[in-house]
């Protein structure tokens, strides 16, 4: 791959993902400030600057590698943003909302980006741009909408798994979260072995409910 194609694929992949991770983070920093807990504000994470949330393997590492030699797999993360839970009033209440605040952020995204993409395509003095213009926001969509559903996996440390812990017994969660370093390595070999492509499903029911919705039938992703 010669550099201007792998800067094409950076910026159509690489530089949506890195926005949307960071947004991710962010969503549930600011969240957190607002049930009381200012930790992420003092440690510097409530920002949307990646080299604040980046963890290097996660977020560039692999990520770029995948686009760089082609690998099927596109994956990454950031550094998890952290909470006190002795600063918050309702501990279980108040971590659900801001666990679930990610992949919320992440389908507001999602939204705003299809808002775009009918007024773009429909604006006439861009016409020459449609193709352009109207793959980098469907991507950015299909970006935003992967982090969701994936993060909504009901598994620690994944945002899904605080979400359920809301509804289970103290003591079944807390041996969910002791056992949390051996859930990610599960993860990360279903990633691995392809299973969790099952995840294309519900993301591309999304998208292309998204797409119909702006009478964009027949997308180009």
């Amino acid at each position: 791959m010669d550099l201007m194609a792998l800067a094409g694929k950076l910026g159509l992949f690489f530089v949506p993902f890195l926005f949307a991770l960071c947004f991710h983070e962010y969503a549930h920093g600011l969240v957190a400030k607002w049930k009381g807990d200012n930790t992420a504000e003092k440690l510097g994470r409530l920002t949307l600057n990646p080299m604040a949330h980046a963890d290097i393997l996660g977020t560039f590492i692999l990520p770029i590698s995948s686009i760089a030699f082609g690998i099927p797999i596109f994956f990454g993360w950031a550094k998890p943003v952290p909470v006190d839970p002795r600063n918050l009033k309702n501990v279980r209440t108040d971590m659900f909302w801001i666990a679930i605040a990610g992949p919320l952020s992440n389908i507001l995204l999602a939204l705003v980006a299809t808002a775009a993409l009918y007024f773009f395509v429909r604006a006439p003095f861009l016409l020459e741009y449609h193709q352009t213009i109207s793959t980098m926001l469907q991507m950015f969509v299909l970006i935003n909408l992967f982090l969701a559903v994936f993060n909504m996996i009901p598994l620690h440390p994944l945002d899904g798994g605080k979400v359920l812990a809301r509804f289970l017994p103290a003591h079944i969660n807390q041996k969910l979260e002791e056992n949390q370093q051996m859930t990610s390595i599960i993860l990360i070999v279903l990633l691995l072995v392809g299973v969790l492509s099952i995840l294309r499903v519900p993301v591309f029911f999304l998208f292309n409910l998204l797409m119909s919705a702006i009478g964009i039938g027949n997308s180009i992703i």
